[in-house]
């Protein structure tokens, strides 16, 4: 692929900022995640402008893109965005109110710098999982 009008798919993916890494782009690629123009989407494809990249994400939601320019070396943020139009169309009101039922179901997680729970609060969340009142 020397020709620079085109780039391969997980390369464009890493650059585009669309996966943070380009081992997660090739992982998703693998897994029939993405697709171009209606293809499977593999590693090695070549990506040209005007190509259509669709993404299956979590929860059964798809994120359209559309190829606008090409870049093989990273690039800002801010450049990365304007690689790609983001023809995604936007939750309805039923998926908003799953997400958020599906965040107040997650079991609470514990503040960044607290380190491991002490002995008391052991006791407590061991109480807690058991169903016994503290």
């Amino acid at each position: 692929m020397t020709d620079p009008s085109v780039v391969r798919l997980d390369i464009w993916l890493d650059v585009a900022c669309i996966f943070k890494t380009r081992s997660q782009a090739q992982t998703a690629c693998a897994k029939g995640r993405v697709t171009v123009n209606g293809d499977h989407g593999k590693p090695h494809r070549a990506v040209r402008p005007g190509d259509e990249i669709r993404i299956s994400l979590p929860g059964g939601r798809t994120r359209i893109l559309e190829v606008v320019a090409l870049e093989s070396v990273s690039v800002p943020k801010a450049r990365a965005r304007e690689l790609y139009l983001d023809h995604t169309p936007p939750p309805t009101p039923e998926e908003i109110e799953l997400r958020k039922l599906q965040r107040l179901s997650m079991p609470p997680r514990r503040a960044r710098g607290m380190g491991a729970p002490k002995k008391q609060e052991r006791r407590v969340l061991r109480r807690l999982k058991e169903g016994e009142e503290p």
